[in-house]
């Protein structure tokens, strides 16, 4: 288990790089568009779990739907690992996602997604990186 938690951890700041390079390509090029997509889903996806793994593993809190994102995301507001309901709306995003078919709403997305959303998985990751430290 101890193995996983940090591994998920490592993952996600993986994942943030990734995400970091979309914010300075060009929208037009080639699969940038996909590829922000996919990494956004990605990093979102892996943050929630961090987020789980530190309410359970760390705070011992269990009394919530643990396979739950947008429960999830409710206790690791009730408890200060976020302070933005804007998670909710990535949320959101990350949902709408997965089914736009044709790229519409993604390029809708695009800005939001390398700015507004990348700096709250920045903001987590420097909130959060005071469990992993010494690990």
């Amino acid at each position: 288990m101890e193995n996983r938690y940090i591994n998920r951890y490592h993952t996600f700041c993986r994942s943030l790089k990734n995400l970091e390079k979309s914010r300075n390509a060009d929208v037009k090029a080639d699969f940038v568009l996909e590829g922000t997509v996919l990494n956004f889903s990605l990093t979102f996806d892996i943050a929630w779990k961090v987020m789980k793994d530190i309410l359970v593993k760390e705070l011992g809190i269990l009394d919530f739907a643990i396979g739950s994102p947008r429960e999830t995301l409710q206790q690791a507001f009730i408890n200060g690992i976020i302070d933005d309901d804007r998670w909710m709306q990535m949320l959101r995003v990350r949902n709408q996602l997965a089914h736009d078919y044709d790229g519409t709403f993604a390029d809708k997305q695009f800005q939001n997604i390398i700015t507004v959303y990348y700096l709250l998985f920045i903001k987590l990751r420097e909130h959060v990186e005071k469990y992993y430290l010494y690990r």
